[in-house]
């Protein structure tokens, strides 16, 4: 598979990149730094293609797209600005200019429906602890602009992300987090977000993700 990975040199992405180039897959990463992945380019060689860019500039996108021609995958980080959501309206465009459907991306749990107020998005809720909404309202113009798109997404949502290693053992729950679920690593949430490029489980959803 030819996978066109985005926030591969970050907390989550860096293990998805891990994940597919140890299965064999040629991995296009678009990054700002690619000295970041130095150490990849000489383990994988020609399997792993870096395009230097920003994820907010259509030519890098496009560029990008070229190499990463099955499915994407996104595990940028909000960055305190509306990154995700630009470079959500110009992969939306891009990849149905290039019939590219399948588009997997890690948001929050703050924007899966609220357990106890139903009509909510969970930041909106008394649910979760943190109080500054930022990033979760970035994160919810990600969903309402894939929700609105013909791509096949899945946005898999984990609560608190501590570093630790991959178990491969963690609950999930569609639009909803697990019940009782405070944290999952880091790992795992790319695990899980790794398993989706063979999986149609979740077409068309938010996931939400906790031990």
């Amino acid at each position: 598979m030819n996978l066109l990975l985005l926030g591969a040199t970050g907390r989550v992405g860096r293990f998805i990149l891990e994940y597919a180039l140890a299965d064999g897959h040629t991995v296009t990463a678009l990054v700002r730094s690619p000295d970041k992945l130095e150490e990849y380019k000489l383990r994988y060689g020609t399997q792993l293609q870096i395009v230097e860019g920003d994820a907010t500039n259509a030519e890098n996108v496009a560029q990008a797209l070229e190499g990463g021609g099955t499915a994407v995958i996104s595990a940028l980080n909000t960055d305190g600005t509306t990154t995700l959501s630009v470079n959500m309206r110009l992969l939306i465009r891009l990849m149905q200019e290039r019939s590219v459907s399948r588009l997997i991306t890690v948001g929050t749990a703050g924007i899966l429906q609220s357990r106890t107020e139903p009509g909510l998005y969970r930041y909106e809720s008394s649910e979760p602890r943190r109080r500054s909404t930022r990033a979760a309202e970035e994160h919810r113009r990600v969903y309402e602009l894939l929700r609105d798109s013909a791509l096949d997404w899945t946005i898999v949502c984990p609560t608190w992300l501590p570093d630790g290693a991959r178990t491969g053992i963690y609950r999930v729950e569609k639009d909803l987090l697990p019940e009782g679920g405070t944290q999952i690593t880091t790992a795992d949430t790319a695990d899980f977000t790794y398993r989706q490029l063979s999986s149609t489980d979740f077409l068309h959803t938010r996931v939400g993700i906790a031990y």
